[in-house]
């Protein structure tokens, strides 16, 4: 069988409804079931993962906070916000988890490259990084071989609501987008330079 995957355009989605979404396909897939992608938006929502630290939301700015169960501390999802959820069967890849995160981050950072932005990975903070300021964030889930959450990267939004977090556990971390840093605003095409970069990089 081969390893590509299905790519599924979900507009602006409402995240609960995703995240239950994604179990149950994690939950009913079986050896023979295809990997999937899925491009996203989400309206304004915090995401706090199994180990996050609820003092890492500063303050209360009407903005939902969900608790889920991907790894990673508090992160911020909202419109112009590219999300892409990785449905991927690790085992029939031949992929281990640390090498899964390697791989999703050297899709970004090839892909800013693209854009003529040089981004980094940083020493026990998974993401990519723009002169510090983090640009992607990563939190995935592994259930039975296979994985489910993803990746988001900020293209084109309102910052704002990262000032009410600490970023991924990381007080005072700055946070940065494409649009900002390369004028760069289309959310469609973006993901689709991205899902080519993933596709060099997945077994």
């Amino acid at each position: 069988m081969n390893c590509n995957f299905e790519v599924r355009h979900l507009g602006q989605v409402e995240y609960q409804p995703t995240w239950r979404n994604m179990q149950r396909f994690t939950a009913e897939r079986d050896a023979e079931t295809s990997d999937e992608i899925w491009l996203c938006q989400h309206p304004p929502v915090f995401t706090l993962g199994l180990a996050g630290k609820p003092e890492h939301l500063l303050r209360d700015i009407g903005v939902p906070v969900v608790n889920i169960d991907r790894g990673g501390q508090i992160t911020y999802h909202g419109p112009g916000q590219l999300v892409v959820y990785l449905l991927l069967d690790l085992k029939r890849r031949k992929l281990g988890v640390r090498e899964l995160v390697t791989r999703i981050e050297q899709a970004l950072i090839d892909l800013l490259d693209e854009y003529g932005i040089a981004a980094q990975r940083l020493p026990g903070a998974p993401g990519v990084y723009v002169q510090g300021a983090k640009i992607a964030a990563l939190g995935l889930r592994i259930k039975n071989g296979c994985c489910f959450h993803g990746l988001s990267l900020n293209v084109a939004m309102d910052l704002s609501p990262y000032a009410a977090i600490n970023p991924c556990g990381h007080a005072g971390m700055a946070v940065t987008q494409l649009r900002d840093l390369c004028g760069e605003n289309d959310i469609h095409r973006v993901g689709q330079r991205l899902l080519e970069q993933l596709r060099k990089q997945l077994p």
